[in-house]
């Protein structure tokens, strides 16, 4: 059942600065969707549209079916958690989860016992219960993320939004904090709507991504078949550590050619897979790094290898030939790899299958729409 729906949202700013244009997208309850992509794509201000906090220039945003253009944030029946914890520091653990419900008048206000209860469920959940007459400054920056994210969800509200929640965060807090709102997410069967230029939270959060560039959506699904069929060659890029490795030239007779400017010749063809053999013109072949592996064998190499990033269970190796750039990745490199290519003239094959080419036309976009 579809739950939020943005229909045309545009969002214009008085200096003309286009940041949402033509933002059409459906999300159904209890789903778990990812806004991504860099920063100033329109994520976040699609984010506060959507929670009263930003006017549409055009378009509508609908909530269990209603409108909701119009109405104020406290009506919307939404929790957010913002990139900064936005705590108040004169409240300890306990008082901060319950503020907000304290704050509700008439008959949706519960009692001060049932405030009592929530507030007990949400810091037992949520890993808390220990720290709650601590205050605010003598929290770690997990136990703060955490205090408010259960200051959002103590309404109980039927979407929440997350704007980069986690950016204030080391590597293995964040790591922790993903796997605990994915847990949160399932057990109490909230419509998610997240935000973050980190493509690791969206491909391990998401049950769907939506990719932004410049106030666009250029792709929505999956995450795995965002990352092995990327609709584009920003998705490709943008999506991937290294990103998919990407070489521009002409596809002919069922051949793609490589063509860099200033090149008269080229050293890289391939076969084209069958199903797009019957492509013709300029385009992008894009493969992906873990799926280029490397002939060190062949006697007539063409890359020459100008730089290792050692990773300790795998190393990416940069390759070039002529202008072409591509990274390969090598699972549980020999110890001698570094100095037997490094500053050498040895030269290394490459090999891609073909289940793992990706064809792009000359706009970018991909020759097959899946």
């Amino acid at each position: 059942m579809t739950y939020v729906n943005f229909e045309g949202v545009c969002k214009s700013f008085e200096d003309g600065t286009v940041a949402v244009d033509d933002f059409n997208l459906e999300i159904n309850e209890k789903e778990f969707v990812v806004l991504v992509g860099p920063s100033g794509c329109g994520k976040s201000t699609t984010l506060r549209m959507l929670a009263g906090l930003e006017k549409l220039t055009s378009g509508d945003i609908k909530i269990s079916g209603n409108i909701v253009n119009e109405l104020p944030p406290s009506v919307r029946d939404i929790g957010m958690v913002f990139q900064s914890y936005a705590l108040y520091p004169h409240l300890n653990v306990r008082q901060n989860l319950s503020f907000g419900l304290s704050l509700q008048q008439g008959k949706d206000r519960l009692s001060d016992s049932d405030i009592e209860k929530r507030v007990d469920e949400l810091a037992e959940i949520l890993g808390i219960d220990d720290i709650s007459e601590k205050m605010p400054k003598s929290l770690s920056g997990g136990q703060r993320q955490r205090v408010a994210l259960g200051r959002a969800l103590a309404k109980r509200p039927k979407v929440i939004l997350m704007d980069e929640p986690l950016s204030n965060l080391d590597a293995k807090l964040r790591s922790q904090m993903r796997i605990e709102i994915r847990r949160l997410h399932e057990e109490l069967g909230m419509t998610t709507l997240y935000v973050t230029h980190d493509q690791v939270e969206a491909m391990t959060l998401a049950d769907r991504i939506v990719v932004m560039k410049k106030g666009k959506i250029q792709q929505v699904d999956h995450p795995l078949e965002s990352y092995h069929n990327p609709s584009n060659t920003f998705v490709a890029s943008f999506l991937g550590t290294p990103p998919m490795n990407m070489v521009a030239g002409k596809a002919s007779k069922g051949t793609f050619i490589a063509i860099e400017k200033g090149e008269s010749k080229t050293n890289f063809k391939k076969k084209l897979p069958d199903e797009y053999k019957s492509f013709e013109g300029d385009c992008f072949l894009g493969f992906r790094p873990e799926n280029t592996s490397l002939n060190l064998n062949a006697k007539k190499g063409k890359f020459h290898v100008v730089g290792i990033e050692s990773l300790g269970s795998e190393s990416v190796i940069h390759l070039e030939c002529s202008k072409i750039k591509i990274s390969a990745i090598l699972h549980r490199p020999d110890t001698s790899f570094n100095q037997r290519f490094i500053g050498t003239n040895l030269k290394i094959d490459i090999e891609i299958t073909d289940e793992e080419l990706r064809l792009f036309d000359s706009e970018g976009n991909s020759v097959i729409h899946k």
